[in-house]
């Protein structure tokens, strides 16, 4: 039941998002208009400060008004709605524990390190800052990470 919550509060910040685009490219994406007084229009929406789909001021470049008025050109209102994000990981899962592996077997890796022996084994592999990140959400970073110490009296 939470997930069906969380997809309509989605469903429904998207409209809002939609609404937004829309009112703002209205009378810009009238085809009536020749290009020369789209392009005025455009220009003077780029230039001031809207009140945004959540009560905040935002400003729009001139590139996302353009693009806003081609995608409801092209597709309609839906063409106004953001995209969906991307929740699955893009990296594969192989290729992660492989890294943390790396790093377990000899904590002294840096990032880079790994990075670089992945890249020999395989071909390809995550950036840098992705396998940081890594390291960082299995606690396998920074002094928690270090070989204990041992202290000589």
């Amino acid at each position: 039941m939470a997930a069906n919550e969380e997809d309509s509060k989605r469903i429904e910040r998207a409209r809002a998002i939609g609404l937004f685009r829309y009112q703002l490219i209205r009378e810009a994406a009238d085809p009536a208009h020749s290009i020369k007084v789209r392009g005025a229009l455009v220009r003077k929406l780029a230039a001031v400060e809207h009140m945004g789909p959540f009560g905040r001021p935002v400003r729009v470049s001139r590139q996302s008004l353009d693009r806003w008025i081609t995608a409801w050109r092209r597709g309609g209102f839906d063409a106004l709605l953001p995209a969906a994000r991307q929740v699955t990981a893009r990296t594969p899962a192989e290729i992660l524990d492989m890294a943390a592996a790396l790093k377990r077997e000899n904590p002294d890796r840096t990032a880079a390190q790994v990075v670089r022996i992945l890249r020999t084994h395989l071909g390809w592999t995550p950036s840098e800052s992705t396998v940081a990140r890594l390291f960082t959400r299995l606690e396998l970073a920074g002094p928690a990470a270090a070989r204990p110490s041992v202290f000589v009296m």
